[in-house]
């Protein structure tokens, strides 16, 4: 099951809602007549979630190491304090 690079623009554009109207009926029906390419597209989406999900945890570390120079180390106390204080009910 070989996969041109057009293909896969193709296939991108409707993962992505990329494509202009025409583009994305003719897609549509090339789905409805090809199993492989239906298939395809199946598996583009299971690795543009893959990636997302990748995505996500890495922001989320990144995150959480801003946090914790920010709120742990004590050459930033004052700006942590000011930030408390900025959230606490008063």
């Amino acid at each position: 099951m070989m996969t041109s690079w057009n293909e896969t623009k193709n296939i991108e554009d409707h993962i992505l809602k990329s494509a202009d109207t025409g583009n994305t009926l003719l897609f549509e029906a090339r789905l409805i007549l090809d199993s492989d390419l239906a298939e395809k597209v199946i598996w583009q989406k299971k690795a543009y979630d893959s990636i997302q999900q990748y995505g996500r945890r890495q922001l989320k570390k990144e995150i959480e190491a801003v946090h914790q120079l920010l709120f742990a180390q004590p050459e930033y106390r004052s700006f942590s304090q000011k930030i408390r204080l900025l959230f606490s009910k008063r």
